[in-house]
């Protein structure tokens, strides 16, 4: 059964031996209004990671379901990595270039 007045900001309220004032100054009442946008910012925030999540895992591609298979490009050919290594590791690189 407390009544806010937002004007002087002052809270009063009935007690026990008569009516209970409680008060705070701008300063106190901005800071709690700062804070209290803070919080509101974060909940809305945790609710749009929350459903950005649900996308990504809907969207998500699954590579064990993977049809394609990798082809390489034309003209291009295999150079050993190391030829004085004895490990054979290879890769492969164009033997032309592109008009652009």
């Amino acid at each position: 059964m407390a009544v806010p007045n937002y004007t002087y900001l002052k809270l009063k309220m009935p007690g026990p031996r008569g009516v209970i004032t409680i008060g705070t100054s701008f300063q106190r009442a901005y800071e709690c209004e700062v804070e209290c946008c803070g919080h509101a910012s974060a909940v809305i925030a945790f609710g749009e990671l929350a459903t950005l999540r649900e996308k990504v895992v809907e969207e998500a591609p699954d590579a064990k379901k993977s049809t394609r298979s990798f082809e390489s490009a034309e003209g291009s050919r295999e150079v050993l990595l190391d030829p004085s290594g004895s490990e054979g590791k290879k890769a492969r690189v164009r033997t032309a270039l592109s008009s652009k």
